[in-house]
């Protein structure tokens, strides 16, 4: 099994493989690079000083002095990485804090273990557990008064962690809208939209909760373009979508029939103005609100770029906002790979060429699998019998989809070898089994929890 593997933070991410292929060994040594770039622990020590009594954030500098007291928040893949960060910077300065991770994304709080309680939940469906951490989230900030400071740390992942349904949804049907929005195709902005309009606490509502205290939001980025308002559907950040936008989205995916009732309901009274919009631009609350992005994908493909160019690779960055339908993009990929064999454009070899973004798979299967493993086995298709080409993909925050890999790799040799073995590459594509078929080829790409989120990263290496 190919394997990514070695600490899960810092720039020493190691990579174990078993093939002995040169051009293989330099993709996930790219890859590894580039994940490591983007640890969220190190951005928020990157973004982040305490100094003679003020904390400064960015360009911000707050002086700690003036708060009763300091709290520390957040939800998301990465956010026990960021609270480590936090707790090292600020020490026995924290009050107290709740943050909701995604089971087994934990880090060892040491320093001040008590103060910022670690909460366990289920992702990317949510669960009693997410639901239970986003009540004593919410029961905390909305203690806070106008002389305490609070921290939050928001990561990707971190809609499904904080479920706090408005009523009428309750969580059950909250779980079925959301496994209903997560397999139509619908892109991360429709489905966060959504999710902000059936939520207590998104869409701006936890600064809502939170006011008037003083709210500082770092954000690890896992959407296209880094808007604010969609990353973990932006709890602390003004909401630009509304409940008309909602039902547009429903109609456009054909979800008006097939959403619990309660969650139609809802929307519809939204839009009739019989239930209250999620807070906009201009909005008192967010008065004493600050956001600032500590880590995104573009970082990671400039890390990336720089280790593909220090391997002698004439090395492009294509876009950091790919998105729509994996097979799509996946087709699109290969051609790039095929077209600098056949005439060098648009680097000529060895090239190495880089994307990120997250695109979709619209699920009409029943098998195991993710949008980069399903990605990579398309690719797969296009390249075979290609020499000297070598596609992988994979999520920067080690899951795929609901699979323990973060993504796959593949060359010119894969079809070949799967047919040796007697796999059928067609059915296990319009099954949405990629992750069996790699399983079998030994292709797939673990790494366990990386750290960070910051959506996905795309080589192709061209020799």
């Amino acid at each position: 099994m190919n394997t990514l593997t070695g600490p899960q933070t810092g720039s020493d991410l190691q990579i174990s493989f078993k093939r002995p292929d040169r051009l293989i060994g330099h993709a996930k040594k790219i890859c590894a690079a580039g994940i490591a770039s983007v640890n969220a622990k190190i951005a928020v020590a990157r973004a982040c000083a305490f100094k003679n009594g003020r904390l400064f954030i960015g360009e911000t500098g707050l002086d700690l002095t003036v708060y009763d007291n300091i709290y520390v928040i957040g939800a998301g893949k990465a956010t026990a990485a960021m609270a480590a960060a936090m707790e090292e910077i600020l020490s026995d300065r924290i009050s107290g804090g709740i943050i909701s991770v995604k089971y087994g994304h934990t880090e060892p709080l040491c320093r001040i273990e008590t103060r910022i309680k670690m909460m366990e939940a289920g992702h990317p469906v949510p669960d009693d557990a997410g639901l239970l951490a986003a009540q004593k989230i919410m029961k905390l900030v909305s203690a806070a008064g106008k002389d305490d400071l609070v921290i939050c740390l928001i990561s990707g992942g971190g809609s499904a962690l904080l479920p706090l349904p408005a009523q009428p949804v309750t969580l059950v049907e909250k779980q079925e809208a959301i496994r209903q929005l997560l397999s139509c195709g619908a892109a991360i902005d429709e489905i966060n939209a959504i999710r902000k309009h059936i939520s207590a606490i998104k869409g701006g509502q936890l600064a809502r909760a939170a006011w008037p205290a003083t709210l500082v939001t770092l954000m690890v980025s896992d959407v296209v373009g880094d808007p604010m308002d969609v990353i973990a559907s932006g709890p602390t950040v003004a909401d630009t979508s509304t409940f008309s936008d909602c039902l547009l989205i429903m109609e456009k995916y054909g979800l008006v029939q097939t959403l619990p009732q309660s969650v139609t309901h809802r929307i519809n009274a939204g839009v009739a103005g019989k239930s209250p919009e999620t807070p906009k631009p201009g909005d008192p609350v967010f008065a004493e609100t600050k956001n600032l992005i500590v880590a995104a994908n573009f970082s990671a493909l400039k890390a990336a770029k720089d280790t593909a160019e220090s391997l002698g690779y004439n090395t492009i960055i294509l876009s950091s906002c790919i998105e729509g339908d994996t097979s799509q993009a996946a087709g699109f990929h290969a051609a790039i790979a095929k077209e600098i064999k056949m005439s060098k454009n648009p680097a000529p070899p060895p090239a190495c060429i880089l994307s990120g973004g997250e695109t979709t798979v619209k699920i009409v299967g029943n098998g195991l699998g993710g949008r980069n493993q399903e990605f990579v086995l398309v690719a797969a298709q296009e390249i075979a019998g290609q020499e000297d080409i070598v596609i992988l993909s994979c999520g920067t925050d080690g899951t795929d989809g609901p699979t323990d890999a973060a993504g796959a790799i593949a060359d010119g040799s894969t079809i070949s070898r799967a047919e040796t073995m007697g796999l059928d590459v067609g059915a296990y594509l319009s099954g949405n089994d990629s992750y069996h078929f790699f399983e079998k080829t030994g292709d797939l790409i673990k790494t366990g929890p990386t750290g960070t989120n910051v959506m996905d990263l795309r080589i192709i290496i061209v020799g």
